[in-house]
């Protein structure tokens, strides 16, 4: 009866096991059709028709900005570009969402911790890549005017580590 017991155990820890192997994909399809927006219409964007507009009040002034598809202030997916200027710093700060960076010129100096520490500056060079998880502290700098393309869910949003290096806080100071 001992061992009878012991298979169902284990009958019961496999199907259990099989079920969520099964259901796994489907509940990860869901999630990202929850989401995600279905692109409804084809996008095709070419550089001359790109309109750069200065960047959010959330950034230090001297960016420039264009959203490419999507929306950064409603929930889906959108991609944006940012052209920043030489020796440009956002410090420490965190994103609502992950962030996936691509440097398409200049180089991004990019570090992970509370505070903007220019010893834990590391370049992303033109062509290279960055995932930026959601919710962790870094800061960038520029080295040279820098372009980015930024792939991110909505709502886009700013929080820094430090409230006193928020320029939206600067702005109502002055």
């Amino acid at each position: 009866m001992k061992n009878f017991k012991v298979s169902l155990n284990r009958q019961a820890l496999l199907v259990t096991f099989v079920l969520a192997l099964l259901c796994r994909p489907a509940m990860a399809q869901d999630h990202q059709m929850k989401m995600s927006k279905k692109a409804t219409t084809h996008v095709m964007v070419n550089s001359a028709d790109l309109k750069w507009m200065d960047g959010p009040d959330a950034i230090p002034a001297g960016a420039k900005f264009v959203v490419i598809s999507g929306d950064p202030k409603k929930p889906g997916l959108f991609t944006m570009r940012a052209t920043l200027p030489d020796n440009y710093i956002i410090p420490a700060h965190w994103h609502p969402a992950d962030e996936h960076v691509t440097v398409l010129s200049g180089t991004l100096l990019m570090g992970l911790g509370d505070k903007f520490d220019e010893s834990k500056l590391s370049p992303v060079n033109a062509g290279g890549y960055s995932l930026l998880p959601a919710r962790v502290n870094h800061f960038v700098k520029t080295q040279g005017e820098t372009t980015l393309q930024l792939n991110s869910m909505g709502p886009w949003g700013i929080t820094y580590v430090n409230p006193a290096d928020d320029p939206r806080k600067m702005k109502v100071m002055k």
